[in-house]
């Protein structure tokens, strides 16, 4: 709770990603909180109030996860929705003219995204959640020690530029307003 609170401020990719760690996590202690509680939380250098905030975060998750359906995959609606409110917004930097660094940048992911597609990501799935997808899927390879080929880290290091972009125009739009054409 206190790691996503600060990367939702900051970072809304990397918050995004570290909800869907969460949602496997939850998976992995299969959906029991005396279980987080014990093998997780208890781990953590917290105060007894703020393991109790944790836990509680927990529960709440793990009740939504229940009641939405997603026990065993797929996302919570709070994490769907922020990948359509970055998706939005990346749609309205392409179509203006006054981002052309984001386009550019933009540009050069896009042979990723198809790559990415016609690799079997699901076709309903927008480009943001690709690209999101593609740094969640390497950002467990890594946590799995396994090994990571030169053009899967080139094609990663490039949707890790645009998706970073994204964030920062995120926040930016937050914080002051971004003005389209």
């Amino acid at each position: 709770m206190f790691i996503a609170q600060e990367l939702r401020k900051n970072n809304i990719a990397e918050y995004l990603l570290y909800m869907w760690q969460i949602e496997d996590t939850i998976r992995a202690f299969g959906c029991s909180l005396p279980r987080i509680r014990r093998e997780y939380i208890e781990r953590f250098d917290y105060t007894e109030e703020q393991k109790e905030d944790e836990a509680d975060w927990f529960g709440n998750l793990i009740r939504m996860m229940n009641e939405e359906g997603c026990r065993e995959q797929g996302h919570l609606q709070i994490n769907k929705v922020t990948l359509q409110l970055l998706s939005e917004l990346h749609q309205q930097l392409l179509s203006s003219s006054q981002f052309p660094f984001y386009s550019s940048a933009y540009y050069k992911v896009l042979p990723f995204i198809v790559e990415l597609r016609n690799r079997g990501a699901r076709k309903e799935e927008n480009e943001v959640e690709t690209c999101m997808n593609a740094l969640y899927g390497v950002m467990m390879l890594r946590l799995q020690k396994k090994e990571i080929t030169p053009s899967t880290q080139h094609a990663v290091k490039e949707i890790s530029t645009l998706v970073g972009m994204l964030s920062d125009y995120y926040k930016k739009d937050k914080e002051e307003g971004l003005k389209f054409e």
